[in-house]
């Protein structure tokens, strides 16, 4: 017995010797390990496929049914969604890329990544993995990428799922478009992990709770890491208005805003609606930037019945 209780306290000693090791040692080991235990839970496996351009895009995919792409922000990545994808599996397939100069995908600085090259790319994704005509979702960055996408070619996306879209210059200007005219400094580049903190309280009302603050900082050397590409990728989305390509366009549209959000002014959605002739509303209640990450069952729901009605 007490061999057993002493190979026990052994085994248990080395659990929490390896914890600590992957913790303190290989934190990104760690932030590994957690991302593949949430894609898992959400129903989602990650892939990847290399374009004839040579591009490389990481993906994630799950559910069945007609195909749902969904698009990240800008400094994000595909996990952005992770949250969300529990609640949709069940309707759709889900397929979540990394734009190229984000996440897994190809980070190559002489690239372009405006949004009409990235709609490019994302229609040659599509069809490297067979899939002809999707719904589209995106996210700020991801959202003016969609728009883009839809209004360059219009048989590919059947939909448009819009959660607080970036590219509307006659917006009023938000918290964060005030902070960085006044300062020149842009808040959405990282350079340090306080940088990155102030960032995602600036971006979100409810702080995600499930991100230990050691693997927060692994995710924001990441950020710092990129940033030379990143400062590259802003100028380029940022120097284009997509207000005039993208007014009448004919798809149904579901406009998302949370009603706090700090970093585009929720009046944007009235300015969008008012372009898209087929589109309704939704302006979530005590939510910032990013609806799929803080409240992905409203979300979800909202998106489902807006399907449902079309």
């Amino acid at each position: 017995m007490r061999t057993l209780l002493r190979a026990a306290l052994a085994l248990l000693l080395a659990t929490a010797l390896v914890a600590a090791a992957i913790r303190y040692v290989f934190p990104g080991i760690a932030l590994s390990i957690g991302l593949d235990f949430e894609r898992a839970k959400a129903g989602l496996v990650e892939r990847s496929v290399v374009l004839p351009d040579g591009t490389r895009i990481a993906y994630l995919e799950g559910g069945r049914g007609d195909p749902l792409v969904l698009l990240h922000g800008f400094g994000a990545d595909k996990d952005n969604f992770t949250p969300i994808a529990p609640f949709l599996v069940g309707q759709y397939r889900i397929v979540v890329p990394d734009l190229p100069g984000f996440g897994s995908s190809s980070h190559d600085a002489a690239a372009d990544h405006s949004p009409l090259a990235q709609a490019a790319r994302m229609s040659a994704f599509c069809r490297a993995i067979g899939i002809a005509r999707a719904h589209v979702g995106g996210n700020s960055m991801g959202g003016q990428i969609a728009l883009t996408w839809a209004a360059a070619r219009p048989a590919e996306v059947q939909s448009l799922w819009l959660l607080d879209p970036a590219g509307i210059w006659s917006a009023p200007d938000s918290e964060l478009a005030k902070r960085y005219r006044g300062t020149d400094r842009n808040p959405l580049m990282v350079s340090s992990e306080e940088e990155f903190d102030a960032l995602i309280s600036l971006a979100t009302t409810t702080r995600p709770t499930n991100v230990p603050r050691f693997l927060q900082d692994v995710m924001a050397r990441r950020r710092i890491a990129n940033r030379p590409l990143e400062e590259r990728i802003f100028k380029q989305i940022a120097a284009d208005s997509i207000e005039a390509r993208i007014a009448g366009l004919k798809q149904s549209t579901l406009i998302v805003f949370g009603a706090q959000d700090r970093v585009i002014d929720p009046a944007t959605a009235t300015i969008l609606h008012g372009l898209l002739p087929r589109s309704h509303v939704v302006l979530m209640p005590g939510v910032g930037h990013l609806p799929m990450i803080e409240q992905p069952a409203a979300a979800a729901s909202d998106y489902i019945r807006f399907r449902d009605s079309m």
